[in-house]
Formats: C-alpha cells, sequence, structure tokens
C-alpha cells in the first residue's frame, strides 16, 4: 500500500514551507554566516589554524643580529594554541652563528603570545610576544641565561604587534548593520573574535 505524501504538490502548505526556505537561504547567502569562519547564531568569527599558520610562515624565515656580532636565524614556524592559557605559541628552529667559533649552535626557540584587536588596521595581532624557552645544543647554564635573553630580543622584534589575521570591512557587516570586535579566545582548532 502506498502512503499518501504529507504534502501534495499542490498544496498551499508546501508550497509556504517551500517559500520558507527560500527565504531564509536567501537571507543567510547575504550574511557572513555563509563566509568561512562566521557563525550567525553565536556572533563569533573563528580564524581557523590552518590560516594562522600560514600567516606565521610569510615571516619566517628571519635573520637578525644581536650585540653587533651574534646571527640568529629563525627558520620552520610551528603555531600553538594554547586555550587554557589565552595564548599562541610559535616555536621555530633556531640557529645562532658567532664569528668567534666555526659550528653555529642549533636548537629551538619557543614564543608565546596574548592577542589584541587593532581597531584602526582591522587586524588580529599578536600581544607582548615573549621567549618561554631558548634551547641550544652545547651550551653551559651560563651560556643559556644570556639566550634567554637573545630571545626575549628577537620575540620583541621579529613578533611584536604582527598581524595574524587582517578583516576584510565586508566580513564585518551583514546588511545595513557593521560589527565591532570584542573578545578573543584560543580554541583548539583556532581563534575566535566576538563580534558585537
Amino acid at each position: 500500500m502506498i502512503s499518501p505524501e504529507p504534502f501534495p504538490p499542490s498544496s498551499a502548505r508546501r508550497r509556504a514551507v517551500l517559500r520558507g526556505m527560500a527565504a531564509a537561504g536567501a537571507a543567510l547567502s547575504l550574511a557572513p554566516a555563509a563566509r568561512a569562519g562566521y557563525n550567525v547564531w553565536t556572533g563569533e568569527y573563528t580564524v581557523p589554524r590552518k590560516e594562522l599558520q600560514a600567516q606565521i610562515e610569510t615571516r619566517f624565515p628571519v635573520t637578525l643580529r644581536y650585540l653587533q656580532f651574534l646571527e640568529v636565524r629563525l627558520t620552520q614556524p610551528q603555531l600553538g594554541l594554547d586555550a587554557a592559557a589565552n595564548r599562541a605559541t610559535i616555536q621555530a628552529l633556531a640557529e645562532v652563528r658567532n664569528p668567534l667559533t666555526t659550528q653555529p649552535l642549533a636548537g629551538r626557540l619557543a614564543i608565546s603570545s596574548g592577542l589584541k584587536f587593532d581597531a584602526a588596521a582591522l587586524a588580529l595581532r599578536l600581544d607582548r610576544p615573549t621567549a618561554d624557552r631558548v634551547e641550544l645544543q652545547g651550551v653551559s647554564p651560563r651560556d643559556a641565561q644570556q639566550l634567554q635573553a637573545i630571545g626575549a630580543v628577537v620575540a620583541e622584534e621579529v613578533l611584536r604587534d604582527y598581524a595574524l589575521h587582517t578583516f576584510k570591512p565586508e566580513e564585518l557587516k551583514m546588511g545595513m548593520r557593521t560589527f565591532k570586535p570584542g573578545a578573543i579566545t584560543v580554541v583548539a582548532d583556532g581563534i575566535k573574535v566576538q563580534l558585537d
């Protein structure tokens, strides 16, 4: 036995439901919800980890001079997202060359940073990055302290106020309304910005 359709094709109710679905679809297509990263229901824009990693990579490799004779080269940055501390972390391979020695020192530099929104540039920026750890092979504890100072300078010079994401003006608009970024929250898969 064939059961009847719940809404016959000619039914006024079915046409009304279809019109409602079409209107909802059109409204959503005009809203930033259709854009990657924006959640119209929560008012949050999530910049995904992949985009953040790609943006960090554009800043590297970088080479700096310290005290006029040490050369510090950083490569292969890896972005981390520390949700518990609400901070972004960056680990990079580090190579320190000293003209007084034949072999460069190799290791890793770990940096962490808060986040802030720059309203003038519409940019999500790193805020006061700090060198958490400098690990170089074959370094004495006394030299390790000096290297921590080098790491602090590198973090400041390389990543201070670095833009992780710059919003396009249309990403902050829906219809006639313009949103203003508010709270910034680090999550496992990206950085969420509340749009108010």
